[in-house]
């Protein structure tokens, strides 16, 4: 496996650190995440036209509205309450709390959310090759600016233009990567299509082929191979719970239950675990498989 995947070896024991001290920040962060992230508008004028927030997004979703997690809610569910699971508990010493965040959380107030203990974001910058965050700039910026390490993330729509077009759509709207210290590798968000058929129209060898079209561009555009997000059901699915990335891509799995579970073929381990998702209107809750050492190490390209 290359560097950039963080395995268990790199956690910091869990008796380190007191108990207590370590849920109380835990709880400063999840309630900081409701109040912020529901709150779109709050630090600065919103774009013009913006999509407003949905707290039940219709079904289908519109173009563009998708967000990281909009098909794993609609196909699994989430009956969490927005906690850290007790797996996350365990390891929470070596697992930096993140969110992910699109067009719906609006203006982000950062500050707060650097404050309670969030120290990396994910910003939706694309989908398809029509789509752009009409928020990206104070999303990804915004963050950026506090001190989080932060990266961009794409929502794929395969059945509408190849891999490589959408990786270059990407990578020439908000996807790229510079060596800063501060900037994660792009991320592809392949998942249940939210506008209609679960895997796109899709053979599984010919899903196969998309994913490696786009994987392939955007290390040819940017250097950096692309953390795969996705669930083990919707990969076993529509890939035929293929292997073939395992050894190069960073897995971000989506699974909003106590533990990370079974995951995909050709993965050992995760990345990135996005463990409950409240809807578009307050956001995602994550936690990265690693001490902050190993993200900066993401980051920096090792």
């Amino acid at each position: 496996m290359p560097s950039s995947h963080t395995s268990s070896t790199s956690r910091a024991p869990w008796r380190r650190h007191p108990r207590a001290t370590v849920l109380g920040t835990l709880a400063a962060v999840v309630s900081a995440l409701a109040l912020v992230l529901a709150l779109p508008g709050a630090t600065s004028a919103a774009p013009s036209s913006p999509q407003a927030p949905q707290p039940n997004p219709p079904q289908p979703v519109k173009p563009g509205e998708a967000w990281m997690g909009a098909g794993v809610q609609m196909h699994e569910g989430d009956s969490t309450d927005g906690s850290v699971p007790d797996e996350g508990r365990r390891n929470l010493v070596a697992s930096v709390h993140g969110v992910d965040v699109s067009s719906h959380q609006g203006n982000v107030s950062w500050s707060t959310l650097w404050n309670s203990g969030v120290r990396f974001a994910y910003v939706k910058a694309t989908e398809a090759t029509s789509y752009k965050n009409p928020y990206f700039t104070q999303q990804y910026n915004g963050s950026y600016n506090v001190g989080m390490i932060r990266g961009a993330y794409h929502f794929a729509v395969p059945s509408s233009s190849s891999g490589a077009a959408q990786a270059r759509y990407f990578a020439n709207n908000g996807g790229g990567w510079s060596k800063d210290g501060k900037t994660l590798p792009g991320v592809l968000d392949i998942e249940y299509n939210p506008y209609g058929s679960t895997c796109y129209g899709k053979s599984n060898s010919a899903m196969v082929s998309w994913v490696r079209d786009f994987v392939n561009t955007y290390k040819s555009l940017t250097g950096r191979d692309t953390v795969i997000y996705t669930t083990t059901n919707w990969w076993k699915q529509c890939t035929g719970n293929s292997g073939a990335f395992g050894s190069s891509n960073p897995l971000w799995i989506a699974r909003y239950a106590s533990s990370v579970g079974e995951l995909p073929a050709g993965w050992g381990f995760h990345t990135f675990w996005q463990y409950t998702s409240s809807g578009p209107t307050v956001g995602d809750h994550n936690l990265f498989n690693g001490s902050m050492d190993r993200l900066k190490v993401l980051a920096n390209g090792g």
